[in-house]
């Protein structure tokens, strides 16, 4: 990353999001570990919430990986990884109903899911070209790339503002299902998926964190 005067602080975030990233792998390796209440997989539990919503069309399916689960609003998949698609625990339970909780967002076309997979494409292209920009900028002393540069990294912070709701509201939407069909079971169980859920919402934060104070670096670097 480029130095400025948000400098310290990235290297702060970088570091808490290191932070983070460990604290969830071991409250998922907890919590993985775990049976839950009625002994489904992942696979199970969102086969089951998925038709009890009107969603019999979306199949589940494995995907290779640790914690690489994920909602696909292209191909209408939910798609879990090995820990979780043919795993009884807790944690698998919880990961398993967030991905749907973004099918049901799709269902009703949730704003800001629209929008977010509207921004992913464009937005991906465009950050790969905006460390090139800022250096034209800088070094050709062309102000046009550099605040060009500035923009793109200003819409990767918009695409984290609208990250927050989407991801907040289908680990919402997971927790309404689960308690409300017994899933969860004791309350151990219940506070088991809540802090799975909570841990990967954590790492969202820190990602609109970082995109924060990298913008305004960026944006302290072209106001010098």
């Amino acid at each position: 990353m480029f130095l400025g005067p948000y400098t310290i602080p990235i290297i702060v975030v970088f570091v808490a999001s290191l932070l983070i990233q460990g604290y969830l792998s071991r409250t998922y390796k907890k919590w993985g570990q775990v049976r839950n209440a009625r002994g489904l997989t992942g696979a199970e539990v969102a086969r089951m919430m998925l038709d009890e919503n009107g969603l019999q069309g979306v199949p589940v399916q494995a995907v290779p990986g640790n914690l690489t689960d994920h909602y696909d609003p292209g191909k209408k998949t939910v798609n879990l990884s090995e820990s979780v698609f043919g795993v009884a625990s807790v944690g698998a339970m919880a990961v398993a109903a967030h991905e749907v909780g973004h099918a049901m967002q799709d269902k009703v076309r949730m704003p800001a899911l629209v929008l977010r997979g509207k921004m992913a494409v464009p937005l991906s292209l465009g950050m790969n070209l905006a460390p090139w920009l800022l250096l034209a900028g800088i070094f050709l002393k062309l102000s046009g790339l550099l605040w060009l540069g500035v923009v793109l990294f200003g819409a990767a912070l918009i695409f984290h503002v609208v990250t927050l709701p989407v991801e907040f509201d289908a680990s919402r939407r997971a927790l309404v299902y689960l308690d409300s069909r017994g899933l969860n079971g004791t309350a151990e169980g219940q506070n088991g998926a809540k802090n799975v859920l909570t841990a990967a919402a954590l790492t969202y934060v820190a990602g609109f964190a970082m995109a924060l104070v990298q913008f305004l670096n960026i944006l302290g670097i072209a106001r010098r």
